[in-house]
């Protein structure tokens, strides 16, 4: 993929640069320069930050989508040479814009849905940091995208080690795909231990450094179930050939196995700056001047099969991805609902997968065809979760 014109660098839009991948996003795009450019940056309420990152990075455009977040940004940002645009349309508006090289979404949740869509239906690339997006309507996306010759270049760190994998072997049958796990927070725990977390315990990640609602996604294991479904859509691949493998020390982050039986990994120390950049600059590897994956601190490298009894999310996921239709909408905005109410501390850990449970068990039927239709859904049903608590 080059769409680059007159051998400028590719003009980037950050969805979200105020989260924990969109700061590491900006990092990367600042090194380098003759590469990469900065166009856009977009936030939906953190103004104090979006203004300093204005300020530091020099966009050409920033985007605030709460209007009172906005005209903060836009008083502070009154004498910097850049255009503040206020809502969600001007969010999706820039997606399109002729400036704009590459999207790349770091927005959480169902927010990044109508974006991400604008952007593979105008044929511009988009770099996919927001699982939700595959995981609600990955069957829409990837057909227009593939409609309208759009890349859709994966960030998350399995997929990115999945798609480096996959490189030059365009015409071998692949027998697996083997996304791998930390096991995250709560790796080892019983189903009594589980009972009496806290949320301070949940949001201790062993090996990453992620925004809370993906840490606590990690540790109830249902980040690996999104990550399932997006593998999916990202190299269509049916469910059966999709395994998940609990890798503790978060040295290998997935592998392919080939009809022939040999299995490529991808291998690095654990760092999300590695594979933003890899999306941001591909097919180019460039220079990241950080820590390098040193084999004598690994002496060892174990891998086990994940608890699904205790951890029952992972296994919801792969069904609510084979029923299809609108279910796998159900369950992603049934998790938020639960992840944010636990958040909040109205819940326990242990009533996130029994919330999803009873979502699932009582999921409507309904004809899903357009992106209106997945966020109406996807509002529908985390208004019950709210309404039913725990």
């Amino acid at each position: 993929m080059n769409n680059q014109k007159d051998n400028h660098p590719r003009r980037i839009a950050v969805l979200g640069s105020t989260g924990s991948m969109g700061t590491q996003a900006l990092e990367v795009i600042a090194q380098h320069p003759d590469v990469l450019q900065l166009e856009v940056i977009a936030a939906n309420s953190s103004a104090d930050l979006l203004i300093e990152q204005a300020k530091k990075y020099q966009p050409n455009i920033v985007v605030v989508v709460r209007e009172d977040a906005y005209r903060k940004v836009k008083e502070a940002l009154a004498d910097e040479d850049v255009k503040v645009f206020c809502g969600e349309e001007s969010l999706c508006d820039v997606c399109e814009m002729d400036c704009v090289d590459m999207v790349l979404s770091c927005i959480v949740g169902i927010a990044g849905l109508r974006p991400a869509y604008r952007t593979v239906a105008c044929g511009t690339p988009l770099a996919i940091a927001n699982k939700e997006t595959l995981v609600v309507a990955g069957e829409l996306i990837m057909r227009t995208a593939k409609e309208h010759n759009a890349p859709v270049l994966p960030v998350d760190s399995e997929h990115s080690a999945i798609f480096q994998c996959l490189a030059g072997e365009h015409y071998n049958p692949v027998e697996k795909l083997i996304i791998t796990a930390s096991g995250g927070a709560f790796r080892g725990y019983t189903k009594e231990q589980l009972e009496t977390v806290t949320l301070k315990d949940a949001l201790k990640h062993p090996n990453w450094t992620m925004g809370p609602k993906v840490t606590i996604d990690s540790a109830s294991l249902m980040n690996k179930g999104l990550e399932v479904i997006e593998a999916k859509w990202l190299f269509d691949m049916p469910l059966e050939k999709i395994d998940v493998l609990v890798h503790p020390q978060s040295v290998i982050h997935s592998m392919v196995q080939f009809e022939d039986g040999s299995v490529k990994a991808q291998l690095g120390v654990p760092d999300m700056r590695l594979p933003i950049q890899y999306a941001l600059s591909y097919p180019l590897r460039l220079p990241l001047p950080y820590e390098r994956l040193d084999f004598a601190k690994y002496s060892t490298l174990t891998f086990e099969k994940p608890d699904r009894e205790v951890f029952p999310c992972l296994d919801m996921a792969y069904k609510a991805s084979a029923a299809g239709g609108g279910i796998p909408c159900v369950m992603n905005a049934a998790n938020e609902a639960a992840v944010r109410m636990f958040m909040e501390e109205k819940i326990t850990f242990t009533d996130i997968p029994r919330i999803l449970e009873r979502a699932l068990s009582t999921a409507p039927s309904v004809k899903i065809s357009t992106i209106d239709d997945y966020i109406a859904l996807d509002n529908e049903t985390k208004q019950k979760i709210t309404c039913m608590g725990a």
